[in-house]
């Protein structure tokens, strides 16, 4: 699971700073910098984060999942549908 990179991805998507974000959220740029970089957040600060980006928390979640986080007898399943997933997850996150 990779927080960060989807947290990362989205505040890009709306045009926002780090330290916006980071304001917005109630925490330090600082903070938000370590998340980004794979320090994975607790979910008040997840929640306060999806709060600020206007998405829901589910939609980090999913847009932070990667293939090992998937049980091996649903990776197939997960290369034939996760990129429609990601797709549909990118353009609710860029409204």
């Amino acid at each position: 699971m990779n927080i960060g990179k989807a947290i990362k991805e989205l505040r890009k998507q709306q045009g926002l700073s780090q330290a916006e974000l980071a304001q917005s959220s109630n925490i330090t740029q600082a903070a938000l910098s370590h998340i980004e970089n794979g320090k994975r957040p607790g979910t008040t600060t997840i929640i306060n984060i999806a709060n600020a980006l206007n998405v829901s928390e589910s939609l980090i979640y999913v847009m932070g999942m990667e293939k090992g986080d998937v049980p091996k007898q649903n990776q197939i399943l997960y290369d034939e549908l996760f990129p429609v997933i990601q797709g549909l997850v990118h353009k609710i996150g860029s409204k």
